[in-house]
């Protein structure tokens, strides 16, 4: 019973940057004890007092790294390795710190400032976030780098797509650089003074996030660092709120956004033996939503997170103190903390969390691919747009639907007449040509998961779980022809592989490997399977396999019900010749051991309801509510704990508190448990009424339920650890 679990297991965990209290003492595996200060210790000494495992995070891109910036570390003033953008702006993390140039010397610094940090005796280090944003590169610090790595006077992003390509991959290079350094360094230090490796771990937004947001990170790159042990992938609402297109209209799809952002995330580590914790979080950054927001965005996160079956370690909370002392919408007189109702949820879900188990999942997956290259190319230089193009179409106008209606007709009569137009739309946040081919077929209950382009190179049969891949290089571009030669093969071994582009994106014409033989990369794939790159709608078998290719930029899929219908219409018509079809609904589930998962899904093929029969336990309920059938309408999504799936006679089936110990015998079940100060709610499934429940010692309420076996016990929790014993 994993309820019942030893620390070291490391399952879950928060990050902190304040001191342990009853509140926040959710005694979760292990505590990410964040920020490097003179507090440290005392802080460290806190959370392994209360039996915490302690690892230690804190930015690798920004950070209170004054020390180094003004030179009393060095004698050195290394503010000009400042993240600067066009105009000379710093780019400021909050103020004085700023997004560092990862350089040697930043290297060297953080390597000595973590020995220190690993002689307190911990066990991992996090270093999370690193992150170069794309409007940056114009440093001194970046043009030293440029010139080093690319043995020439450094090129300014704004001026050529070929420039603004290898700027992008250089900052990705840094990073990736700096982790590969401070990892190797960190651990041989570890060794020599402790006799042990320390644990290195990198956590990140999902590379199609950083992709929405214009930030550069090594995401894939990171399988080919040997001292990362791992990930922890950073995503939650306020990342996947992030509005998107989907039938010419653009709002925020939370579910599926999450659902594809936890799904690339799970490439990072896969074939690698690596450990991958998936975060949530109850708030977000942004401090303006209400708690009906929150919790409906968190439950939705949840519910996509749990729907990746082959991972089950969690972040369950970053910022516990925000969560759980704070009132929202911050600043406002509407202001409120969060209701003891919504506290016990959470404290059940932090718990439940730690009893999700790894599952095989038998549905066949259809593939996207995705590639660290998308990062190089979210905006196009000053001499592809004119300065009437600059005026009329800005970042508000393009994300906004109302004012979309009046120029998207003309954007899209004669792409190649309005192609400024179009280029400075595919370069906005909403990344079109992504999601027009991931949301047709996930919104009608198609399970797409992003595949890494860059994985199909490093490991042997990598795409063989996929039936099914959808891919387009207007967006992406690979690093060498031999990815195209993996597609394929796989193609010829039976797979159904589907190209949309038009050879529209300028990024085409970078100078790389297909420079001067081919127009594009997609050339040089269709020629692998002899397709004509001007005929559209194409179709052919190949090998055991097939090729659909569909000649249109992705971006015009976006913007009406038509695109999304026509994209539909020609996977149905590719798949069926390896005698695939599928069966649209408006529901995504699955099942992993005792719970059943499941989104109903607005947008979709029908508005029915989607109807779950059973005997549950619905574990976003405060009293994990047993129900007989679970109802769901368009837009909604549950977690359910299937009890006629469990067999034992006593068993936990949700718990405000840390279950320590479960014994029995013929005349009593005694439970030991601990948590936050919360109203605590435990149900337990037992093979009798009890007569009598108490909790250290004093009689407490309890109702049984005889029709599910269970019975549920409540009390008041201030954190201390109770005995509970069922009579």
């Amino acid at each position: 019973m994993a309820f019942i679990r030893d620390n070291k297991l490391e399952k879950t965990c928060y990050q902190s940057g304040s001191d342990l209290y009853d509140n926040v003492n959710n005694n979760v595996d292990f505590a990410l004890v964040y920020r490097l200060d003179e507090s440290l210790p005392d802080r460290i000494r806190q959370y392994k007092e209360k039996g915490y495992v302690v690892h230690i995070m804190t930015g690798i891109s920004w950070g209170h790294y004054q020390d180094y910036l003004y030179g009393e570390y060095d004698g050195v003033n290394h503010w000009d390795e400042a993240q600067t953008d066009r105009f000379g702006n710093k780019i400021l993390h909050s103020p004085d710190i700023p997004y560092i140039v990862p350089s040697i010397p930043f290297t060297d610094y953080l390597t000595e400032k973590f020995k220190k940090v690993i002689d307190l005796d911990v066990e991992a280090i996090h270093v999370e976030e690193p992150e170069f944003w794309d409007r940056a590169g114009y440093s001194e610090g970046f043009k030293r780098e440029f010139e080093m790595y690319y043995h020439k006077p450094w090129e300014a992003p704004h001026e050529s797509v070929d420039a603004r390509f290898k700027c992008a991959k250089l900052k990705a290079y840094l990073f990736s650089r700096t982790i590969d350094r401070l990892s190797s360094a960190l651990k041989d230090y570890s060794i020599r003074k402790h006799g042990k490796a320390v644990r290195f771990y990198v956590p990140t937004h999902s590379l199609l996030n950083y992709t929405q947001w214009k930030i550069v990170s090594p995401e894939g790159k990171l399988a080919d660092i040997p001292g990362v042990d791992g990930c922890i992938a950073q995503v939650w609402t306020g990342t996947s709120r992030e509005k998107n297109w989907y039938n010419g209209v653009l709002k925020e799809r939370t579910f599926e956004t999450a659902f594809l952002e936890y799904g690339v995330m799970q490439e990072l580590t896969n074939r690698t033996g690596r450990r991958m914790w998936f975060l949530h979080d109850p708030i977000e950054d942004c401090a303006d939503f209400d708690w009906d927001d929150y919790r409906t965005n968190y439950f939705k996160t949840v519910v996509a997170s749990l729907m990746h079956t082959g991972i089950n370690d969690y972040e369950v909370c970053p910022w516990p103190s925000r969560v759980f002392d704070e009132k929202y919408p911050r600043n406002t007189p509407e202001a409120q903390g969060i209701s003891q109702e919504y506290k016990t949820i959470l404290n059940n879900m932090f718990n439940t969390l730690g009893n999700i188990e790894n599952s095989y999942s038998d549905m066949f997956k259809t593939g996207i691919l995705m590639s660290d290259s998308q990062l190089y190319q979210r905006e196009y230089p000053d001499n592809l747009f004119s300065q009437a193009a600059k005026e009329e179409v800005g970042t508000v106008l393009l994300e906004s639907p109302e004012l979309w209606e009046e120029f998207k007709n003309k954007l899209f009569v004669n792409p190649g007449e309005n192609s400024e137009l179009m280029l400075k739309y595919m370069a906005s946040k909403t990344f079109p040509a992504f999601y027009s081919l991931s949301l047709p077929l996930l919104k009608y209950g198609v399970p797409v998961c992003p595949v890494l382009l860059d994985n199909a190179r490093r490991y042997p049969g990598y795409l063989d779980d996929y039936k099914v891949i959808l891919m387009s290089y207007e967006y992406m571009k690979p690093d060498y022809p031999d990815a195209n030669t993996v597609l394929c093969n796989w193609v010829n071994n039976g797979g159904c592989l589907i190209y949309v582009g038009n050879g529209f994106d300028p990024y085409n014409q970078i100078k790389s490997w297909w420079t001067g033989k081919y127009k594009n990369p997609a050339e040089h794939l269709l020629e692998l399977f002899g397709i004509d790159e001007a005929i559209s709608d194409t179709i052919i078998n190949y090998g055991k396999g097939c090729v659909g290719y569909l000649n249109i930029n992705p971006v015009e899929l976006s913007f009406n019900k038509e695109g999304s219908d026509r994209l539909r219409d020609f996977v149905s018509r590719a798949v069926s010749n390896v005698n695939i079809k599928y069966n649209y609904s408006n529901c995504l589930k699955v099942n992993r051991g005792i719970y059943t998962i499941a989104a109903c899904l607005d947008e979709s093929v029908n508005s029915e309801p989607v109807v779950i029969n059973g005997l549950f336990a619905d574990m976003f309920t405060q009293d994990f509510a047993v129900i007989d059938k679970k109802t769901l309408l368009p837009g909604e999504n549950v977690f359910l704990c299937d009890l006629d799936k469990i067999k034992e006679k006593t068993a936990v089936i949700g718990t405000s508190l840390r279950i320590y110990s479960l014994d029995e015998d013929d005349k009593k079940i005694n439970v030991v448990a601990k948590g936050a100060k919360c109203s605590a709610k435990i149900r337990l499934k037992i093979g009798f009424a009890p007569s009598n429940v108490s909790v250290n010692g004093e009689k407490c309420d309890y109702v049984f339920d005889n029709h599910s076996g269970t019975v549920l016990i409540s009390f008041e929790s201030d954190g201390s650890e109770y005995h509970i014993t069922l009579k």
